[in-house]
């Protein structure tokens, strides 16, 4: 078969991510505190823009219904839900089950509510800087002093070696432990701790109770962890009633004083989806408060075209003009998308938001894509850096996707949120004498109707913070003490 050059025609399809495409992804998945950044950079680079009120659309909500009622507040042109073709796009990995487990325990009303987090407390690095100069000596001791405070962590722990911070500044030693001594003087007692018993140890020297039997007892807190007080009672010679006050004053300090300043990172959060009570339903509503609705200048458009008299500047118009429409169709997408999912979600989880975390359900991004016939890499975009607020508190959109668990009479899944509250409930109420161990939960849950593997229990019970039998009787013991 000879080989050589040839010309050939062909015809073929493919897709292609337009910038427009590409922008309507971002919009989707951004919240809505971005999208008030990004209107507010539209705003400044395309002169036809301008910001109106936003109105509200009233409807009432039928009594009879248990159907969300979705209120739209940015009405705009168009009816059409955003739904991102996901051929066009990179496989989204967010296809599956979420189990959304905020850190802590969960119960009825012990939930995440993500509306507590705020950056308007000064954070640990500034409380201190506040305070170092007027505690330092000299001027040099102060600015070793400024460079500690740098080097502590969140919990206002000083991890790295007096040695290496000596050898990094050129520095004797000598003069790195006054600094230390500067910061360790600061308020919260026991900043600048090297170690869980130096952070103790200053907290009981702050309080005048560093004796030399308290000395021992923080220099053995191994031996407190394990529970064993007969022999640190032997070690600090003293006596039942002195040993518990002992124990009292240690549960008293605080191991980790830093935690109570703000960290500095973190925004507060705002949320972009509102749920209230109508009659029998619920009424939804995209946040107003931080989505400016946006109009066309049409009398300013007028005025510049009337004013154009060459070809570029009209071109410059026009692609203004068809830039600002654009806008303003996607984020009236955008929201129109945002509502429906909100909707299914709130329909999916009627029970959580009436009655709490214990009627939480099994819910996937595919039974919702399918409920509002979009594809789940678009539910995946909206559920992104979202936040929906209720009676309960304010939850990320993606806590309510929670994987399920087979119920003991085979009529369903539970979801994993509602296994957990109960693990927390069973635990918080048992006896200190008769500590429940992972095969008595797995019983006690079966009765309750829930069908689990004494291996999944433990799993979820690790995930809540909650120790094992052991380290409850432990616990629970040393509270007895005091």
């Amino acid at each position: 078969m000879a080989l050589g050059p040839r010309l050939d025609l062909r015809q073929s399809q493919s897709l292609v991510m337009t910038p427009q495409l590409q922008q309507a992804i971002r919009l989707l998945a951004a919240s809505n505190l971005e999208i008030e950044a990004y209107i507010g950079e539209a705003l400044e680079a395309n002169p036809l823009l301008d910001a109106g009120e936003v109105r509200m659309v009233e409807r009432e909500a039928p009594p009879e219904s248990a159907e969300p009622q979705v209120h739209d507040a940015t009405p705009g042109e168009g009816d059409q839900a955003l739904d991102i073709d996901p051929t066009a796009l990179d496989r989204d990995r967010d296809t599956g089950d979420w189990a959304a487990q905020p850190a802590g325990a969960l119960g009825n009303d012990d939930l995440p509510d993500a509306g507590e987090r705020s950056d308007d407390d000064p954070t640990l690095a500034e409380h201190l800087e506040a305070q170092v100069g007027a505690a330092s000596p000299d001027r040099h001791t102060e600015l070793v002093a400024r460079h500690l405070i740098g080097l502590l962590d969140e919990a206002g722990y000083l991890p790295v070696p007096l040695r290496e911070v000596a050898g990094e500044l050129g520095l004797a030693i000598a003069e790195v432990e006054q600094a230390l001594a500067v910061v360790q003087s600061l308020d919260p007692t026991g900043v600048g701790a090297r170690s869980l018993s130096e952070c103790l140890a200053l907290q009981a020297i702050e309080a005048d109770r560093y004796d030399p039997c308290m000395r021992r007892l923080i220099e053995n807190l191994d031996l407190v962890a394990r529970g064993e007080f007969a022999r640190l009672k032997r070690m600090c010679d003293v006596d039942d009633e002195d040993f518990g006050d002992m124990l009292a004053e240690l549960r008293g300090y605080d191991p980790k004083p830093g935690l109570k300043f703000g960290g500095g990172s973190s925004a507060p959060v705002v949320p972009d989806i509102l749920i209230v009570p109508a009659g029998e339903g619920w009424d939804i509503r995209l946040n107003e408060e931080t989505l400016p609705r946006l109009v066309v200048n049409r009398a300013y458009y007028v005025e510049l075209r009337n004013g154009c008299t060459d070809k570029a500047s009209k071109s410059w118009l026009s692609e203004k003009l068809a830039d600002a429409n654009w806008l303003i169709k996607a984020l009236d997408q955008r929201a129109k998308t945002i509502l429906k999912v909100a909707a299914a979600v709130a329909k999916a989880q009627d029970g959580f938001f009436r009655r709490g975390v214990s009627e939480l359900k099994p819910l996937t991004l595919r039974q919702v894509a399918e409920e509002i016939e979009m594809h789940e890499s678009t539910v995946s975009r909206v559920t992104s850096n979202k936040y929906l607020h209720c009676e309960r508190g304010t939850f990320e959109l993606k806590y309510f996707f929670t994987s399920g668990v087979a119920s003991s009479d085979g009529e369903g899944a539970v979801s994993a949120e509602a296994v957990k509250a109960q693990i927390r409930a069973l635990c918080d109420a048992e006896d200190p004498k008769d500590i429940l161990s992972d095969d008595k939960l797995v019983e006690l849950l079966r009765d309750k109707g829930f069908d689990l593997a004494r291996r999944t229990v433990a799993k979820y019970r690790e995930s809540i913070g909650i120790g094992s039998s052991v380290q409850r009787r432990r616990q629970k013991k040393l509270q007895g003490v005091g």
